[in-house]
């Protein structure tokens, strides 16, 4: 009988022992370095901090506790919630829809002019939201060709209008699953599609069945982001679709006017966009705060 080491698994003999009883040793720690940074970069690090920490500790801390319920059963509150989620999930399909082939062709094609495709759809994240509402209002603005072909021949008014802020607030986050899925699909390991092809499966097929689950988790975090940002996007929105109570009127501009009004209906608004920015973080915590 071989003598199992409890450490290696492995019997007396080395060879003789049963591959299946084996455990790969576990990964190597990483280690810290020992000591404290020298004090300026504590010092600037933990100012760097406040600046998050501080703004956030002060809602909390001016948040009327006790009539927060009241303050969001309002139902000026309750109208604008609704329809900052019917829009954000309708922007967020459409940023699914449309995004994966787009991240597809840019990193899977070679389309003419690939280059300049990928800086144009990594623009709007660096946009300032005022400028990108402004251009939604040139191309599909009442007066424009695009606006009046949806208006005249699809019956669909852009301007002013629900559909207007679903366009406004897919054109600010459908980058964000662009993105996600971009670097997926650059890491992807490319053996399984080719060996799907060997066995005789068509490229629908490939896509479909091979690299769609193969970047399910990116898909995922892609399209959580891409809501999270439709729900609290307010630049766009106010430029192109304006400010309508019960037709435009999201969230964060329902914050906005509120602040002016009525600040404490503004702070209790706010906490339902950091809670749903939170429970995004907690949700993407394995994809990207895993590592830290």
């Amino acid at each position: 009988m071989v003598e199992v080491s409890p450490r290696t698994g492995l019997g007396a003999g080395g060879a003789g022992a049963d591959p299946r009883l084996w455990r790969a040793p576990p990964p190597p720690r990483r280690r810290r370095p020992a000591g404290w940074p020298p004090a300026p970069l504590v010092a600037l690090g933990l100012l760097g901090a406040a600046v998050f920490v501080l703004p956030l500790a002060g809602l909390l801390a001016a948040a009327p506790w006790g009539s927060l319920w009241s303050l969001l059963n309002t139902a000026e509150a309750r109208t604008a919630l609704w329809l900052s989620l019917e829009c954000s999930l309708c922007a967020t399909v459409l940023c699914v829809l449309l995004g994966v082939p787009l991240a597809w062709l840019l990193q899977r094609t070679n389309l003419p002019g690939r280059r300049l495709l990928r800086a144009v759809v990594t623009l709007p994240v660096v946009l300032p939201p005022v400028a990108g509402g402004v251009a939604l209002l040139v191309v599909f603005g009442r007066r424009a060709a695009l606006g009046r072909f949806f208006s005249d021949s699809l019956g669909i008014n852009l301007f002013f209008s629900t559909p207007g802020v679903i366009l406004a607030e897919t054109f600010v986050a459908l980058p964000f699953l662009v993105l996600t899925m971009s670097g997926a699909l650059q890491g992807a390991d490319l053996r399984f599609e080719e060996a799907a092809r060997t066995f005789g499966a068509g490229r629908w097929t490939v896509f479909w069945r091979v690299t769609l689950p193969s970047v399910r988790p990116s898909l995922l975090a892609g399209t959580v982001l891409s809501w999270a940002r439709a729900l609290g996007e307010f630049g766009a929105t106010i430029t192109f679709a304006g400010n309508l109570p019960g037709r435009t009127q999201t969230m964060p501009l329902a914050v906005y006017v509120a602040l002016e009004t009525d600040p404490d209906a503004a702070i209790a608004l706010s906490l339902v966009l950091v809670a749903v920015s939170l429970v995004v973080l907690v949700s993407l915590r394995r994809q990207w705060l895993g590592s830290l």
